[in-house]
């Protein structure tokens, strides 16, 4: 019950976060995905120093360091960035679109990279994200509506 509410709670999060992101637009993305990540840092750092009590775990070793650089750079700073680029190109409808991308995408890379089987289940629920996808953005449907259009025209015109 738990993990679903996480869930529940981390869409809940995403519909608010870029619909409050909009208020940013005018700023540089840069300058946004800075005073995000810092601010969430400096909320976490308490919780973090109650919970895991970083001063008495042992000191990580190289390849721990260059991994959380690699998490830091690349799937959280350049993440942001161009979340907040995309937000300021093409509003927050958009970009909430996007979100929907990353359950397939986590399951595609696990897939592929570590061999994970991906059940009927799983390959139903992506294909249930692509088709909502197509018809929210709308062009595939358009085409569909001319095509039809131009055939129920001619069928009557004749």
């Amino acid at each position: 019950m738990l993990a679903q509410l996480a869930v529940l709670g981390a869409a809940l999060s995403y519909g608010f976060a870029t619909i409050f992101g909009r208020r940013f637009r005018a700023l540089p993305p840069m300058v946004t995905a800075t005073g995000q990540v810092s601010a969430t840092s400096l909320m976490m750092l308490p919780l973090v120093c109650l919970v895991d009590q970083p001063w008495s775990l042992p000191v990580p070793g190289w390849a721990t360091l260059l991994s959380l650089v690699g998490l830091a750079l690349l799937s959280t700073a350049l993440a942001y960035v161009l979340y907040f680029k995309l937000l300021a190109r093409v509003g927050a409808t958009s970009t909430a679109l996007v979100t929907l991308l990353i359950p397939p995408s986590a399951m595609l890379l696990g897939h592929l990279v570590l061999a994970e089987a991906l059940s009927l289940r799983a390959w139903l629920g992506m294909a249930l994200i692509a088709l909502g996808l197509i018809a929210l953005d709308g062009r595939l449907v358009a085409m569909v509506r001319r095509i039809f259009d131009r055939s129920f025209g001619q069928a009557t015109s004749s």
